[in-house]
């Protein structure tokens, strides 16, 4: 059985995956315990009402956050924290979180920064609690840091909204004479692309090639709703089947990152409005072809999802990947379905 691992403040963080109790009650019950364990000062850094626009304030650039951050917390604490993480993710998910912020110590040492430094630090991840666990009022939590922003917000007992989610490496392949040397954090988010944008034939191809210039990030950045203008790309019904089994593995690629009854919920989503509406567009240089090492940037979207990928800035070694749900960020929609039908 695989064990992921994460060293915080001299402190040995396992994964070691086990049966789950339903999700909704196992989040509900880390977030108690989580919170339970802070002193009233951490819990004013670490809690908000639920309806505060802190909940709507996220970013994957270094800065300072609000929440509490994992320097702040004591071992057992950050035990706690990453106890919770565990609830929402994947083995799959966790280990790609848990890289994330280990890259910070390899930035440290490419931009020959010292141990302490604060700017690249894998302890500058906060964790937020909004509202009270309850099975009747909404409540929500994430974690937000640098290239690292995941949202969840929970009503009557389920987890209702799952994104923003935001995943970033930098470096997108670590090539400096560190331990990590060699890892990449988001292969197959590239991997996958690249097989399916140069499957394609040209007609494919004049519907999918929306730029030959790649954009310097994801389009919707951090806005509280994402939008893009018009829907550009070629359909899933557009490909062959073999391209569209490549398609719907990129796809999973990123809901796999969820714990699997968070990724059912949006996989049924998905079918009920359509997966024949889902899209595929690039944007990049296609001379002599698409690959490895030159700008990159696609999305996928469809009626209730947008997933953007960027690979541009460090010459095309940084990578930004979001989820968003068009209808639900934040579980808005749900959550105002509620108010409607049991607040009137």
């Amino acid at each position: 059985m695989k064990k992921y691992l994460i060293f915080l403040t001299g402190l040995l963080i396992a994964f070691t995956p086990t049966s789950r109790e339903p999700i909704g009650k196992e989040m509900a019950a880390a977030v108690r315990t989580f919170v339970n364990s802070l002193d009233a000062g951490q819990r004013n850094l670490a809690v908000f009402p639920f309806d505060s626009e802190e909940r709507y304030d996220w970013h994957y650039v270094p800065r300072k956050r609000n929440g509490l951050p994992m320097k702040q917390m004591n071992p057992q604490q950050q035990q706690a924290a990453m106890a919770l993480l565990k609830t929402a993710l994947s083995e799959q998910g966790y280990e790609k979180v848990t890289s994330i912020i280990d890259l910070e110590n390899v930035l440290r040492v490419v931009e020959n920064r010292p141990p302490n430094d604060t700017y690249r630090d894998p302890e500058n991840y906060s964790f937020s609690v909004f509202g009270e666990v309850s099975d009747k009022s909404p409540w929500g939590w994430r974690i937000d840091g640098h290239h690292l922003s995941l949202h969840f917000s929970s009503l009557t007992g389920k987890v209702v909204g799952m994104t923003p989610a935001f995943l970033g490496s930098n470096p997108g392949i670590v090539r400096a004479e560190v331990p990590q040397k060699g890892r990449q954090i988001l292969k197959q988010e590239e991997a996958l692309a690249l097989a399916l944008v140069n499957s394609l034939n040209s007609d494919q191809l004049a519907k999918a090639l929306i730029s030959e210039t790649c954009p310097n990030d994801i389009v919707t950045r951090n806005t509280r709703k994402a939008s893009i203008e018009k829907m550009e790309g070629i359909a899933l019904a557009q490909l062959t089947e073999s391209q569209q089994k490549t398609f719907l593995s990129l796809l999973e690629t990123y809901l796999n990152n969820y714990h699997i009854t968070l990724k059912n919920q949006q996989m049924d989503k998905l079918k009920k409005a359509g997966l024949d509406k889902l899209v595929f567009a690039w944007a990049g240089d296609r001379q002599p072809g698409f690959g490895p090492g030159k700008g990159q940037y696609y999305r996928i979207q469809g009626p209730t999802i947008l997933i953007e990928y960027d690979n541009s800035q460090n010459n095309a070694n940084h990578v930004h990947s979001v989820v968003r749900d068009l209808t639900n960020d934040f579980g808005e929609d749900l959550l105002a379905e509620h108010y409607r039908t049991q607040h009137k």
